[in-house]
């Protein structure tokens, strides 16, 4: 089934509104997914496509500075984090 450009925006929103919540904290895939009830690999398509636009930033290292193997934490961008502060006064 294919989702409209519209309906993708819209769940981006949710997306960067979830990242922007839990600011300075970074969330993996699946909980971003499981948050917004939506399927992790369709999250994943979405949220690769928002760092393609700067608005999001993988985090691939945990804090230990070992790579992850198969997981990604993402965080908003500093540039998108400022956007939504300024637009939420």
């Amino acid at each position: 089934m294919k989702i409209s450009k519209i309906k993708r925006d819209k769940i981006c929103e949710q997306i960067l509104a979830l990242l922007y919540s839990k600011s300075p904290n970074s969330l993996f895939t699946s909980q971003i997914a499981k948050e917004i009830a939506r399927d992790e690999e369709f999250v994943k398509k979405l949220l690769f496509e928002l760092k393609q636009k700067k608005l999001v930033i993988p985090i691939r290292k945990n804090p230990k500075g070992i790579y992850y193997s198969k997981r990604i934490r993402w965080r908003m961008s500093n540039k998108a984090y400022e956007i939504y502060a300024s637009n939420q006064l």
